[in-house]
């Protein structure tokens, strides 16, 4: 059984540095590369509360307000800048941000939920990435699309925030 689970996720992420789950954390927009809508934004709601599941008491997301309202936004890197900016007025210490690469049901019989994202953790002072992380996986013909993704972004981001 573990072998057939194994087969549907694939995680590769570099190795967790010490982060502070005791800092102020910020969820920032993630870029959709999918055709489904409000893909990158699904993802930044489930990556802010598993962050609070995981430990991170202050954790802040970008405003909806002063992210484009375009359905499709692919997040251009001068909307990256802004919303950097945006964190270091918040004080922030980390940001999480990333980009959706799948978010969909598998055509077909069974209609599978797949979804792909890439993940980064960036130091908010000097807008490097300290931590980085790619998964897909894929579920059975029942499970929920928002329910795989779950559990593939807990995966990602686990290991990264430690109290």
């Amino acid at each position: 059984l573990a072998v057939l689970l194994s087969a549907c996720a694939v995680v590769d992420r570099a190795p967790a540095p010490k982060l502070e789950a005791g800092a102020r954390w910020v969820v920032l927009p993630f870029a959709n590369a999918t055709e489904t809508p409000f893909a990158g934004q699904r993802a930044e709601a489930i990556s802010e509360g598993l962050l609070r599941t995981l430990g991170v008491a202050d954790v802040q997301r970008y405003p909806a307000q002063l992210a484009s309202d375009n359905l499709f936004e692919t997040g251009a890197p001068k909307d990256a800048d802004k919303a950097l900016e945006w964190a270091r007025g918040q004080n922030a210490r980390y940001a999480v941000t990333g980009t959706v690469d799948e978010w969909r049901y598998k055509v077909g019989v069974d209609g599978e939920p797949a979804v792909g994202v890439a993940l980064s953790v960036v130091d908010v002072s000097t807008g490097r990435s300290v931590w980085s992380g790619v998964g897909a996986r894929s579920g059975w013909s029942r499970d929920a699309l928002s329910a795989v993704a779950q559990r593939l972004l807990k995966s990602l981001l686990e290991p990264a925030v430690r109290p």
